[in-house]
């Protein structure tokens, strides 16, 4: 059964607060139905005729990913370790984002291909392109559970209503907007619900730092103590003892495998930046995203440590003395929410945090739908029907898959810190891709069928460490290795990116090689570069070029990380 929040907290929204959630909601439904207007072909449908500009799919990117995980599961990690939950944005996000905009978005984009397992078809061909595929919308189902179930969560608290209806009536909502628009209904609902949940977050960071004498006040009443105020080497995040190892694990585990993985491979960030009206603006919108990634620590990781400060459950969870009601550290800005805001600022933030899990929901089921229609129906079950046909498909696949995300959120429902439960998913499956992928990408010789095998290999890796380790899968696992939590996750990545190259360099060296004429705009070295850049880029001001953006945002981001070593 889902985990019953019946008998835990309520926040005790009164008339007006429902109002605000209520005219949220209207306005959210009102979107996809406007959006239903723009939609004449599949295309439409799908990728909003890649007809949107560089600041919509920049602001679209970046709250595609500011759901569940983003609000609860890093305000859970900021209660649970403190300030090392940094890196998740300035070492495992920024970066990736920065090398997408410049160096990958010029092969989608200008390739023309629909998604990702798509170029992955034309690379590698159809097995590498059904493996991928397959993983990807599995993975989908999976997230989406977990956005779904979070969403569930803030309708019980509010309503009192059991799990199980809640689940129903979250999926409906969502459902409503992407079967109606699609993927633009998604869009504009993104770059709204980005500013609802700034608007929410902000004063309540604001309000809790002052409840706990500022930033001083943190650094002076944090548990267990001062380990929780540095960012290195991270022992406490990733459960490994050995500082040395601990920071490999951060650099290359996160770092490097999980977060190039994720950012460069994830049909659910690409999708939206493939949407954009050129090239140029398809480069930057995921530099565009990364600015306000750089700030959001500050009012969802800051909030989590003041709660752990501030509100008796999640203080006495961290301590393990006392009694913590039932709550979870997946609790952490709920509790804060109920404690520290009037009504009105309530109802403002409860419709913040639905933005958000919606936000997060509707991006795994947008691009769940695509994936589906064309790569998989499309390419395997049904070729060569009418355009409408495949945009029918997409809204059925949208349906049916938000039937299987109110089964696959009694998987987040066992988890106390979701984060744990996420990042052992993206070393099932974004790791492997990404090893793939970028190997495929810079080296011409890989053939077709270590496309395939390098994936599967890597896949299987991460499965057997994270089996083998103390905390995955909800603790159902035998313990043989000393890993646990997130540790064990980036165990687990670096293990399916090192098994999937190796797999790829021995099968390769046993395969025959593509005709290079065929790789062309597949492969960098031979595509020609003026193919890889806007023709008019030259001529756009700094503020509008991908290579200047992204040199301002590196340096940003460095800055910040030594500000908070």
């Amino acid at each position: 059964m889902l985990r019953a929040a019946d008998d835990t907290f309520r926040l005790n929204a009164d008339f007006f607060d429902y109002t605000i959630i209520a005219l949220y909601f209207a306005v959210v439904i009102g979107i996809g139905v406007l959006a239903r207007r723009q939609v004449s072909s599949s295309l439409d449908f799908f990728l909003s005729g890649r007809s949107l500009p560089a600041w919509v799919t920049g602001l679209a990117f970046i709250s595609a990913n500011l759901g569940a995980v983003e609000i609860m599961g890093m305000s859970a990690n900021g209660a649970e370790f403190g300030v090392a939950t940094f890196h998740y944005f300035w070492i495992g996000a920024v970066p990736a984002m920065l090398f997408l905009g410049i160096v990958m978005m010029p092969f989608y984009y200008g390739s023309g291909v629909r998604s990702v397992p798509e170029f992955m078809r034309r690379r590698f061909g159809t097995g590498a392109h059904l493996v991928n595929a397959l993983s990807f919308s599995i993975a989908q189902l999976l997230i989406a559970g977990i956005n779904l179930y979070l969403l569930a969560t803030i309708v019980n608290r509010l309503l009192g209503w059991p799990l199980w209806v809640s689940l129903i009536v979250a999926a409906l909502v969502v459902l409503s907007y992407i079967t109606l628009g699609g993927l633009s209904a998604a869009i504009y609902n993104e770059v709204l619900q980005f500013f609802v949940i700034v608007a929410a977050l902000t004063p309540l960071t604001i309000i809790a730092l002052h409840k706990v004498g500022g930033w001083q006040g943190i650094k002076d009443k944090v548990q267990p103590g001062p380990e929780q105020l540095s960012s290195w080497p991270g022992t406490d995040l990733t459960g490994i003892d050995n500082p040395l190892l601990s920071t490999i694990g951060i650099v290359f585990g996160l770092g490097f495998v999980l977060s190039f993985g994720y950012w460069t491979t994830n049909f659910v960030e690409v999708q939206r930046a493939m949407a954009s009206d050129s090239l140029s603006s398809a480069r930057r919108a995921p530099i565009i995203g990364a600015f306000p990634k750089m700030f959001i620590p500050f009012i969802v990781i800051i909030p989590g440590m003041a709660a752990a400060i501030i509100i008796p459950e999640i203080s006495n969870l961290k301590s393990g003395q006392g009694d913590s009601g039932g709550a979870t550290y997946n609790d952490a800005i709920l509790l804060l929410m109920r404690d520290l805001l009037p009504n009105g600022m309530l109802g403002i933030a409860i419709a913040g945090l639905l933005a958000s899990f919606m936000a997060g929901m509707a991006a795994n089921i947008s691009a769940f739908n695509t994936v589906f229609s064309y790569d998989l129906w499309q390419q395997y079950v049904q070729k060569d029907k009418p355009d409408g046909y495949y945009t029918g498909v997409g809204r059925i696949a949208t349906v049916a898959a938000t039937v299987i995300a109110i089964g696959t959120a009694y998987f987040a429902s066992n988890y106390d810190n979701l984060m744990n439960y996420l990042q052992t998913l993206f070393g099932f499956f974004n790791a492997p891709l990404f090893a793939t992928f970028i190997l495929g990408m810079f080296w011409k010789r890989m053939t077709a069928t270590a496309g395939w095998t390098g994936l599967v290999s890597g896949t299987a890796a991460a499965v057997a460490v994270a089996f083998l380790s103390e905390d995955a899968f909800g603790g159902a696992s035998t313990g043989v290795l000393s890993l646990s939590g997130q540790g064990a996750s980036f165990a687990a990545a670096g293990a399916a990116f090192v098994v999937d190259i190796v797999v790829s360099v021995v099968v390769t060296s046993m395969t025959k090689p593509r005709d290079p004429k065929e790789l062309e705009g597949l492969v960098y070295s031979l595509t020609p570069k003026e193919s890889l850049v806007d023709p008019d880029e030259g001529s756009l001001p700094w503020y509008q070029s991908p290579t200047k953006l992204a040199g301002i945002g590196l340096v940003l981001v460095i800055i910040l990380n030594l500000l908070f070593r």
